[in-house]
């Protein structure tokens, strides 16, 4: 599995190559990718454009001269996505990641690189450089990932269905606060019905009775997160609950897809955990080189500031509640 922490005594003598990145998107969401050529490292692989800062230069004002030296573009809007550091045998990189969604130009491989465009979904089908594995995950994420919980089938099943008219693609299936055990019926007609609509519906690992359930993946909680030692076979999607940079260490190491920290503001549902705050959320999240998702005391409004402060989006159960 690849090692995606720095080695801090390098970083700080600044021998990391700091790249910026593009995660273009055209009108229809399709994403931009270019094979690289054969003589460089990592050649033949695919990846997102970008190229390595030079002296004096901004991250903005690198993006902007590589994707117009790449692929005669300018970008109108860029916004931070992702932060990546990354060890290889040869050399250590910090990816510096800003996802594009308006841009001028007509996109062509300036330098002869094959340029295609392509469905978020059907990133995981090409062979990129293995720094760029979290870079995939952060373009096929949504910015809000809810959780979905009730005390009983009605409840469970009124929640779900306000969460698909708000138009949410990303669900944690935990039930925690069920009163009974939960019929096997109800969990079938949440996949089915997630399924219908094109939702990502994640099982908590605290959740009993999935057998034959069809999920996009898991959802680790933060003590089955440290009890794992490998990345659980045949799933598609891993994701877990982060409380400090221990977890956040154990979720890189075994492959976890993205992560969810918390709690960030204090909360009716733990009200003796001690928040983390935006400030030591976004000074984690810095030092996590996974997509991840603010959670804990948060409306959508909070959605900008999360992502000022380096998240994906956020996440939560209320949250999503309409009101």
């Amino acid at each position: 599995m690849p090692n995606t922490g720095l080695n801090q005594q390098r970083q700080d003598q600044g021998l990391a190559v700091h790249v910026a990145v593009g995660v273009i998107e055209d009108v229809d969401g399709k994403i931009l990718i270019a094979r690289r050529p054969d003589h460089v490292h990592q050649g033949g692989l695919w990846e997102f454009p970008g190229g390595k800062l030079e002296s004096g230069e901004s991250v903005r004002q690198a993006l902007s001269r590589e994707l117009d030296e790449e692929l005669g573009i300018r970008f109108k809007q860029a916004q931070p996505l992702i932060k990546i550091a990354h060890r290889y045998a040869e050399l250590d990189v910090l990816l510096d990641v800003w996802r594009i969604k308006a841009f001028a130009g007509q996109v062509r491989g300036r330098e002869g690189q094959e340029v295609k465009w392509v469905k978020p979904e059907q990133l995981s089908d090409y062979q990129f450089p293995a720094a760029n594995r979290p870079i995939i995950s952060a373009a096929r994420l949504p910015s809000h990932y809810a959780i979905l919980e009730g005390r009983d089938e009605t409840a469970v099943l009124t929640h779900l269905g306000a969460l698909i008219e708000q138009g949410v693609k990303l669900v944690q299936l935990r039930l925690k606060n069920f009163t009974r055990a939960v019929p096997k019926r109800l969990l079938q007609d949440i996949s089915a019905e997630c399924s219908r609509h094109g939702v990502l519906l994640l099982a908590n690992s605290g959740l009993q009775g999935l057998a034959g359930i069809n999920t996009a993946g898991v959802h680790l909680t933060s003590q089955d997160l440290m009890r794992c030692r490998d990345r659980p076979k045949h799933c598609r999607w891993l994701a877990a609950s982060c409380h400090n940079l221990i977890e956040l260490r154990q979720a890189e190491n075994i492959g976890a897809d993205f992560v969810v920290l918390a709690p960030v503001l204090e909360t009716r549902s733990h009200p003796d955990a001690a928040p983390l705050g935006w400030q030591q959320f976004a000074e984690l999240t810095a030092q996590c080189s996974l997509p991840v998702y603010a959670l804990g005391g948060l409306r959508q409004a909070d959605l900008d500031r999360a992502l000022m402060a380096g998240a994906q989006g956020i996440a939560g159960i209320s949250t999503f509640r309409q009101r």
